[in-house]
């Protein structure tokens, strides 16, 4: 044992020191190596770059980490001595900034470890010009490194693949910059977008592409048609050598389709497109590429009153649409949906002739009238001056409600404007064409209290005409509040003192009601006196509209203009 123990290397085994060894048996998962010590030493098959080239009887150097381990075995490394071997020679030969190639080996927190005879971390921020999001992509890949840092105290390496790849990128971008011209044709990535266009990397120089030169149509963001890392066509439009910098097209790489756009949809002609974008005043309708109309709201339909398009239309559906106007300087086409279809209001004159009789619903109510439905999508107004003879008529709320049915007559149509003029009085004789002859100075009549104001009292008489009591005619005693005397709904009874059938207008004096004939005629004096001085007009407004109330379109017109037809 002892000459066996001094024919040995054992007692030069020193920890942390490379020894050299001999393969004496290679395994599915690690090879043998004799180191001559007690017992053989094993070595994890992964350590060797290739383990078929390792033969049995191959002469290796380990490093050895311990002399024995816990089965008595000793503890070797082949991974170890090569870069112990190789740090030695990368402190002695290699300085910061040098390039050396390497195999990228695994993925660590942060970066990677990649194989350059030792292993070297490689960050993620200088694995590429950007971070890449999956690193399992680069294991086992094989590329050139730049070496950035070299800790002699850590042993440890920092190096980046990104500084080369840019100075490449530096090196072409020079190139480029002196080579390309506008109007050249170019093949690129698209790198990056943004709200105002898109950046194109055109193989180590980066151009960009504005929003307004992607496409001959209208576009709200560059996603719309590109997608970052597409690779397409663009064409050089500006060379700014000083600044490095270039400006890109990618509708310039096709023909502008406005050229001959008035021959190509002349106006008349029906067209099909997509809805592309809604907005408050209209749709907009791609009918081809680089090429959109817009449809006004008011062009969407003859009849129906559509508050936004987005009540009938949505982004993406097709549609068909009439040419109504081309503005090829501005790159702009009319389109209408509605002349797809013949306009009602065509035949109005002839459905709807002055002075014939007509029936609808009431739709909607204004401030000066009520809107009857005649058909779908026609509508005629009554103008409160057109609802009663008799009564004189503040808001249309006071006759007539939404859904009521009533029966009119046409006064007047304008097809221009789309309105019909109606009205509901027309439909009866005017009582007050024949007022003088059912009313007489003098004659007692009776009625009962419809409205109470500060001048005086209306009393309803035959045929719904109201007559007027001015508060001096109430009674024999002053009267200063008039419905400390009277009530709405109370029935009195009067005396005729006054008829204007030119103004609608008949005056009452309940105090004369028992007056002989010489009182009466003194009272009548004294009224038209006290009206004279008093200018009684003001303060007593008319029973009912006057003939030149609205009773013309013209009058009716203006108010109409005013209003929301």
């Amino acid at each position: 044992m002892e000459q066996l123990l001094a024919e040995s290397s054992f007692g030069t085994l020193t920890p942390g020191s490379i020894i050299k060894g001999t393969v004496i048996e290679i395994r599915q998962n690690d090879v043998v190596v004799d180191i001559g010590g007690k017992s053989e030493g094993v070595v994890p098959a992964n350590e060797f770059a290739d383990i078929t080239e390792v033969q049995i009887g191959d002469e290796i150097e380990v490093y050895l980490e311990k002399t024995e381990d816990r089965n008595g075995a000793p503890v070797i490394s082949y991974d170890k001595a090569q870069q112990k071997k190789n740090w030695e020679t990368i402190v002695a030969e290699c300085k910061e900034g040098s390039i050396l190639p390497g195999r990228v080996k695994a993925k660590v927190k942060g970066g990677l470890i990649v194989s350059m005879g030792i292993d070297a971390f490689l960050p993620a921020s200088q694995i590429d010009v950007q971070p890449p999001k999956n690193l399992d992509q680069y294991i086992g890949q094989t590329y050139d490194f730049k070496v950035l840092k070299i800790n002699l105290d850590r042993k440890n390496i920092v190096i980046s693949r990104r500084e080369l790849i840019e100075e490449q990128r530096n090196e072409k971008r020079r190139a480029l910059l002196d080579e390309i011209k506008p109007g050249d044709i170019r093949r690129g990535i698209v790198k990056n977008l943004t709200d105002y266009g898109a950046f194109i990397d055109l193989d180590g120089l980066d151009g960009l592409l504005h929003i307004t030169d992607m496409s001959w149509g209208r576009i709200s963001h560059p996603k719309e048609v590109l997608s970052i890392g597409e690779e397409i066509n663009v064409m050089i439009i500006e060379v700014d050598r000083d600044r490095e910098r270039v400006s890109l097209g990618l509708k310039q790489c096709t023909s502008n389709p406005w050229e001959s756009i008035e021959k190509k949809y002349p106006v008349g002609a029906k067209v099909h497109g997509k809805v592309v974008n809604l907005v408050q005043y209209g749709a907009f309708v791609e009918i081809e590429q680089g090429v959109e109309g817009l449809v006004h709201v008011t062009e969407l339909s003859w009849t129906k009153r559509i508050a936004k398009p987005s009540d009938v239309l949505k982004i993406g559906q097709e549609v068909d649409a009439v040419i109504l106007g081309i503005n090829k300087e501005e790159q702009k086409i009319s389109l209408g949906i509605r002349q797809l279809e013949p306009n009602p209001w065509d035949m109005v004159r002839h459905n709807y002739p002055v002075g014939a009789r007509v029936h609808g619903k009431v739709r909607n109510l204004t401030t000066f009238g009520a809107f009857v439905e005649l058909e779908e999508g026609i509508d005629g107004m009554v103008h409160v001056s057109d609802m009663s003879w008799t009564r004189r008529i503040n808001h249309p709320g006071e006759m007539l409600k939404k859904g009521d049915e009533v029966e009119a007559i046409v006064l007047d149509v304008d097809v221009d404007q789309q309105r019909i003029a109606l009205g509901m009085k027309q439909t009866q004789d005017d009582p007050w064409s024949d007022v003088d002859r059912k009313f007489h100075i003098g004659d007692i009549v009776s009625g009962k209290v419809t409205k109470i104001t500060a001048f005086g009292a209306f009393i309803e008489l035959e045929d719904a005409i109201d007559g007027l009591v001015h508060i001096s005619q109430i009674g024999e005693d002053h009267v200063e509040k008039i419905k400390d005397v009277l009530k709405i709904g109370q029935e009195v009874s009067a005396r005729v003192i006054k008829i204007d059938k030119d103004d609608r207008r008949i005056g009452l004096s309940i105090k004369a009601a028992n007056y002989d004939s010489a009182q009466l005629q003194a009272e009548i004096r004294a009224y038209d006196r006290i009206r004279g001085n008093s200018g009684d007009r003001n303060n007593a407004p008319q029973t009912t509209s006057t003939a030149s109330d609205d009773k013309g379109f013209g009058s009716l017109g203006d108010l109409l203009d005013k209003a929301s037809f």
